[in-house]
């Protein structure tokens, strides 16, 4: 069993190692290639150019590298018409994958693509060249495949597979004692992004913050994990921050640090939905380019963008976005958590229900539904 897989970014990366495991279940001499990254090489891909070569935040960046990534789509796209896997598998990325699906499903090549984009929340017409692009799509999110067939897409409801990968019961002592805490410290959970775009624009406002709690609460502390290839960039926002001794690097451990957490300042992406499988109450925070959000913002369907809340259809934890997202707004909102505990619980009892929803085993009903796509 041959695969071509595109994966994006650090959040894609996961994702396809996840359903790697399941697929090696069943085809235990699988070979897989093409762009991915650490999580995805642990489970035996090749990786013919890193994840990281995707990893562009905003419209405004996408622009600077737009030649270099059409050409790394045709190249691969050469490549991978040469060695004709049994099926190409794109991980999320749309911008990039539906592109290259397209020109393989025109060669007779199966092509699935893995996470349904947000038709639901912004730029729905996506879903016209989803269809021209795939031959099935693999939804995270019970409500998307009958979104899909009204425009005669076809989709498998496959559940998401942290959810099958965080226990339900979150745990917390054992995370302290591999982190060095203590069961009467207080945490916060640092995640300003695993993308570099993400880190310049939005690193700054959650490091300020770390250094107005701890003025705050002296006995505090703020861990921040560290996505692999990024310790440099973030030590030099730590330092223009000033926030030294406000925060503690940790590399990689992002699911122990939010285990160990009471609250998370986290990034609006799929570490939102992490952050709510661990139960945790939360802070979205996310800022891009003025050009990029001036676009994306005229585009959105819905009032919500992190998906804890977006999955819950109300305002369950607060998003401070762009203009809103200061230090000062940060703090102000995780010291809210922090002073109203019972507030918490109630949150991490709608994250449990939210958990349960979304666990189907991932890895089993995709290997099946890429089994009907192949004939195999």
């Amino acid at each position: 069993m041959k695969l071509g897989m595109v994966a994006g970014e650090a959040s894609g990366d996961l994702l396809a190692g996840l359903l790697m495991g399941g697929l090696k279940t069943r085809w235990p001499d699988l070979q897989a290639l093409g762009i991915g990254g650490p999580q995805m090489a642990a489970q035996g891909f090749e990786a013919w150019w890193p994840s990281d070569r995707l990893a562009v935040h905003g419209y405004a960046e996408a622009l600077k590298v737009y030649r270099q990534l059409v050409r790394l789509r045709r190249q691969l796209g050469d490549r991978l018409l040469a060695e004709r896997p049994d099926v190409f598998i794109g991980i999320d990325a749309p911008d990039f994958n539906l592109g290259l699906e397209a020109r393989l499903k025109g060669t007779g090549l199966k092509t699935v693509h893995f996470v349904c984009p947000s038709i639901w929340a912004w730029r729905g017409g996506r879903v016209h060249r989803l269809a021209a692009s795939a031959d099935h799509v693999l939804c995270l999110f019970p409500f998307e495949p009958e979104l899909l067939a009204h425009a005669g897409v076809a989709a498998s409801y496959v559940g998401h597979p942290l959810a099958d990968a965080i226990p339900l019961e979150v745990p917390r002592t054992a995370a302290r004692a591999a982190l060095g805490l203590t069961e009467q410290d207080v945490v916060v959970a640092v995640m300003p992004g695993s993308r570099r775009g993400e880190i310049r624009h939005i690193a700054p406002a959650f490091l300020r913050a770390a250094r107005l709690l701890q003025a705050a609460r002296p006995d505090l502390r703020c861990l921040l994990p560290i996505a692999p290839g990024l310790r440099a960039l973030v030590e030099q926002q730590v330092a223009e921050a000033g926030a030294q001794e406000a925060v503690q690097l940790v590399d990689g451990r992002s699911h122990e640090v939010m285990a160990a957490s009471d609250v998370v300042m986290v990034a609006s992406g799929t570490a939102t939905l992490e952050a709510a499988l661990f139960k945790r109450p939360m802070v979205i925070g996310y800022r891009i380019a003025w050009l990029s959000w001036q676009l994306m913002r005229h585009m959105r369907y819905q009032p919500w963008v992190g998906l804890p809340n977006v999955l819950s259809g109300e305002f369950i934890v607060p998003e401070l976005l762009q203009d809103a997202l200061t230090p000062e707004a940060l703090a102000a909102e995780v010291l809210r958590w922090l002073d109203r505990p019972a507030e918490g619980e109630r949150v991490a009892q709608r994250f449990t229900e939210l958990h349960l929803s979304l666990r189907r085993d991932t890895a089993r009903a995709a290997t099946e539904a890429i089994a009907k796509v192949i004939g195999a």
